[in-house]
Order: structure tokens, then sequence, then C-alpha cells
């Protein structure tokens, strides 16, 4: 799911260039599961089902700046089981310029999840490596998509004439 609180303290829109300025970012959760060690971890030759979950989320501070969450799992199983499953809540504070209030919620729900995903990546990588398995490279996510279909389906009056 997709959501946006701008709270009261939201800036109101500021003239000039627009631009996103990344001033924290940190995992907020992280869990690894992995309930079939060390038998999960032998050869196969079955290739494991994936499943990836996306969430964006957004809330203005009262400080004026923005807090985003991008939250990714994945689960991987083959038909013998489970193998392991990944969940991330990774965040960052963004300061937002420039942008008219009626373009916001896109750039905090596409553009800042943009700039947090490679970080993302990196630690999903690495954690399902020290769980025990090849590092999971998640595939870049087009959160423009991922957006609009969120948007779609909360509003089913969208992309309809």
């Amino acid at each position: 799911m997709s959501e946006v609180d701008l709270g009261a303290g939201a800036p109101p829109a500021q003239g000039g260039e627009p631009g996103i300025r990344i001033l924290a970012q940190f995992i907020r959760d992280l869990s690894m599961e992995n309930p079939r060690a060390p038998d999960a971890l032998r050869p196969s030759q079955d290739q494991p089902q994936i499943d990836l979950n996306v969430e964006m989320n957004a809330r203005g501070r009262e400080d004026g700046l923005f807090e985003v969450d991008l939250k990714l799992s994945a689960r991987a199983a083959r038909p013998d089981g489970p193998l392991f499953h990944v969940e991330l809540l990774y965040g960052g504070v963004f300061q937002i310029g420039g942008v008219p209030a009626e373009e916001m919620e896109p750039v905090l729900l596409i553009e800042c999840p943009r700039y947090l995903f490679p970080f993302a990546r990196r630690i999903i990588a690495e954690v399902t490596s020290e769980g025990g398995f090849p590092p999971f490279l998640l595939d870049p996510i087009d959160f423009a998509g991922v957006y609009a279909a969120r948007k779609a389906q909360s509003d089913p009056t969208v992309g309809h004439a």
C-alpha cells in the first residue's frame, strides 16, 4: 500500500527549482527468517519461487521535512518448502523544495523511494548472503508503475472514462 500524510507541519511549495535532498537514511526494521536451515541450503535442481512485495509510505514532519519508508518483503520457496523470508523497512528523511502541493505525493512515493532503493537492495543482498544463500539481488523497481497501480486500486475511477 502506498500512503502519504503530509501532516500539519508540511511547508507550502516554495518557488525556484524543484529539489530533493536526503538528510538521513536508516533501517527502521529488518527481519531474515531461514526456517529450514541448514537443510534449505543444500543445492537443488528446483528453481525457487520468489514473491516480492513493495510498499511506500510518506509523512510530513513538524520541522517541514518528510519521512519516507520503503518496505521490501521477499519470500523464496521450492516445492519442498520455504527457503527464506526477508523483510526490510528502510527509511529516509528528505528536504523537498520548489514542488507544488499537487505534485508532492508523486515526488514522495516515486522519486524518494528511487533514492532509497539502491541502499535497500544492498542490505537485502547482504542479509540473504549471510543467511547462507547466494545474494538476492532485487531487479530495479518501477516505482511510478507501483504508485499508479496502488492509486488505481484505492480509487476505482482512476483510469476509467
